[in-house]
């Protein structure tokens, strides 16, 4: 017997809620097979199974469990091949009856030895291989949680008419009331087939005045943190914002005219976060203060620079920190963001990935964001907020020219920085992006 708990994910964390079971009680599962999602007010995790054998389920998914808990059991159990729901352990090979008769036969001199022919067993089990054939060609079933089932049988959801969006092809909650909000298609054939009358169809898009709107759900731990860090930022720093617009023709030059060569050289495309990521440190080294904490009635001065790339995530807005960027490189940088992305994505990324920034840059503009002020990231003093690239008409001198333009944010903690040193952080990152060949010179 196996027990199954709930792992330690940082110093800080003190519970989780176990979000959704991927398996059912009783279930033969298999080791390093995807069993649990726990969410914490940082992090989502998936927990695999630590050996084979039978899944004994002892915590329900939607409870709320302390760190170390014990959820489930598992009976150990040795499995030769993957087992289908429902399907017993395959039993141990027997031998043959031909080789328990091919015993040798003592030689009498004259006599003969007769030659005894074991008889041929019969195929075993001859309805096995098309029914495995079968279930191996079957295509797999979206994960189904029992809370997104309850909620599916309320509205009157077909599930299998729901497209999940969730981590493994998960349907959940929010599948279902998206596909309720869904304009109701044309009725199907085989009710336009029929004899009697048809009813003109009800739109599936509730009344704002029907109380059946209104849906109740639990915050989860990680939108709970969130909030409450927001909510912090608001509350105790003097939050400012200003901004700028960036030429962004150069960088979109440089990265047509190389990116091939970069991506095959170093596997990896080029995008546009290394360029500001890069201005940005060369700026945080003239400008120490963004790149510093309040601590009381003192100032936190770094020698290093850990930049937090926001992500937005299914369940909410994480923020991976870059360690020692000033140290990396284009490609180091792209990497790193693009395992970042992949980490969250497959809900494997640590608490640590999360800790220790010391400044962070958001990208609004990969969901259309036109213009934003971004809220600081507590403790740090200073968040650069890069927006949608957008042809607009700018004037040259006396001529006025169509150029792919980018504003730029910049929210700073008033009672450290001055308005002064906000503007001149600005103007850098523009002086650097609009000549990025001053970024890889360093100057």
């Amino acid at each position: 017997m196996v027990e199954l708990k709930i792992p330690e994910v940082g110093e800080s964390v003190q519970e989780a809620l176990l979000a959704q079971w991927l398996k059912k009680d009783g279930q033969l599962v298999r080791k390093d097979e995807i069993l649990l999602v726990i969410e914490t007010e940082k992090v989502t995790l998936e927990i695999t199974a630590p050996a084979d054998g039978i899944l004994k389920i002892l915590v329900p998914e939607g409870e709320t469990v302390r760190i170390g808990a014990v959820v489930a059991r598992i009976e150990v159990a040795e499995l030769g091949i993957q087992a289908e729901e429902g399907e017993k352990p395959p039993q141990r090979p027997q031998k043959a009856p031909e080789e328990e008769r091919k015993v040798p036969k003592p030689e009498v001199p004259g006599m003969a030895t007769p030659q005894w022919e074991a008889p041929k067993p019969s195929p075993p089990f001859p309805a096995q291989e098309p029914v495995m054939l079968q279930a191996e060609q079957a295509p797999p079933k979206p994960i189904i949680s029992s809370s997104v089932r309850a909620l599916a049988e309320r509205r009157g959801v077909n599930l299998s008419a729901v497209t999940p969006t969730g981590p493994g092809g998960r349907i959940t909650q929010g599948d279902i009331l998206l596909h309720l909000e869904q304009p109701v298609s044309t009725p199907p054939e085989a009710d336009l087939a029929r004899d009697e009358p048809v009813e003109p169809a009800r739109s599936s898009v509730l009344s704002p005045l029907s109380p059946e709107q209104t849906v109740r759900r639990p915050m989860s731990p990680i939108r709970q943190r969130i909030a409450a860090r927001l909510l912090d930022a608001v509350q105790n720093t003097a939050m400012l914002t200003t901004f700028n617009e960036i030429d962004m023709s150069r960088v979109q030059a440089l990265r047509k005219q190389f990116g091939e060569q970069f991506r095959q050289k170093h596997g990896i495309r080029l995008g546009l976060m290394s360029f500001f990521i890069k201005a940005t440190v060369s700026i945080l080294k003239e400008i120490p203060e963004l790149n510093a904490f309040i601590d009381g009635n003192e100032i936190l001065y770094h020698n290093y620079y850990h930049i937090g790339v926001a992500i937005g995530a299914e369940r909410g807005l994480v923020v991976p920190v870059i360690r020692n960027a000033e140290g990396l490189g284009f490609a180091s940088i792209e990497r790193a963001i693009a395992d970042f992305a992949k980490k969250v994505e497959e809900n494997r990324l640590d608490l640590s990935d999360l800790e220790g920034g010391t400044f962070t840059i958001t990208n609004g503009g990969v969901f259309g964001s036109l213009l934003s002020t971004p809220i600081l990231n507590p403790p740090q003093s200073g968040i650069l907020g890069m927006h949608k690239i957008e042809d607009r008409p700018v004037a040259d001198g006396e001529k006025i020219l169509i150029r792919p333009m980018m504003y730029v944010a910049l929210t700073y903690d008033h009672r450290m920085i001055d308005g002064r040193q906000a503007v001149t952080f600005l103007r850098r990152v523009k002086e650097l992006v609009e000549n990025p060949e001053r970024i890889m010179m360093e100057i």
